[in-house]
């Protein structure tokens, strides 16, 4: 796993619930290629067209309230989300997430950032706690993530890890 994620944004606001993130009618499809086509449509019907693998989703307050179905997570990590970031993750979506191997990263000062839109470069160190505004420079400290959590994410997700203790 890479300790420094470097991406563009894609700035959303408050209360992004896991509907927004993947629309409840798409909820029959399988293929997680078919799955990552309907990413943050709720929320922004453009927002798979101007989306590169890698990138990074920042959040305000609640990211992923709503339903406790996987799904959303599902299209996250589907899509090549390379993180995200927001001031709060509601509990059952971030447990879903750490899970699958989804790095979420709580960092309720994300408004110092100065984010003006998306498109801005940010890098956020996982060892060091920190996100820094690639354009401005500016470096703000974040939640740091669990040792248990960092162990799954390591892993590529609970079952990963998982599948590597019975091997042992």
């Amino acid at each position: 796993m890479q300790k420094v994620i470097s991406g563009k944004t894609h700035v959303f606001g408050n209360n992004i619930d896991t509907d927004q993130i993947y629309p409840g009618r798409y909820l029959e499809l399988v293929d997680p290629e078919e799955i990552a086509k309907h990413c943050m449509e709720g929320a922004r019907d453009s927002f798979m067209s101007e989306f590169t693998g890698g990138d990074i989703i920042v959040g305000g307050t609640n990211f992923g309230c709503g339903s406790s179905r996987e799904h959303a997570a599902i299209t996250l990590k589907s899509a090549g989300v390379g993180a995200v970031i927001a001031k709060s993750f509601a509990r059952i979506f971030y447990r879903n997430s750490i899970n699958l191997g989804l790095i979420l990263i709580v960092c309720p000062e994300i408004d110092k950032l100065g984010l003006e839109g998306d498109c801005e470069k940010v890098a956020i160190n996982i060892e060091k706690g920190t996100v820094t505004n690639s354009s401005t420079g500016v470096e703000i400290s974040c939640e740091p993530i669990s040792e248990y959590a960092m162990t799954i994410l390591e892993s590529g997700g609970i079952k990963n890890m998982i599948r590597a203790q019975y091997k042992k």
